[in-house]
């Protein structure tokens, strides 16, 4: 099973680190106003990075370690992910 860590840009430009197992449904959650707190408030949301990772601890220690991250750094790693070729 795949465990995905996310970035997503919210409607005031801020943005939110999470995981999910499915990305694309969690960001669905999110725009319905149940994903979490802080995105509740600021729909819609877009996602802008996913990092895949077959083992659940690998990824929720990601996930902290974004988290910890400044908005600088974590808008360079969109950007690079977004000019990076995909597989």
């Amino acid at each position: 099973m795949a465990h995905f860590v996310y970035i997503v840009r919210c409607r005031d430009g801020s943005l939110y680190t999470g995981y999910a197992k499915d990305p694309a449904a969690r960001i669905e959650r999110h725009n319905s106003g149940k994903g979490a707190k802080y995105t509740a408030g600021r729909r819609p949301v877009t996602l802008v990075f996913t990092q895949r990772f077959r083992s659940l601890s690998r990824a929720l220690k990601r996930e902290h370690e974004l988290k910890q991250w400044t908005r600088s750094r974590k808008e360079a790693l969109v950007s690079a992910s977004r000019s990076s070729p995909r597989s």
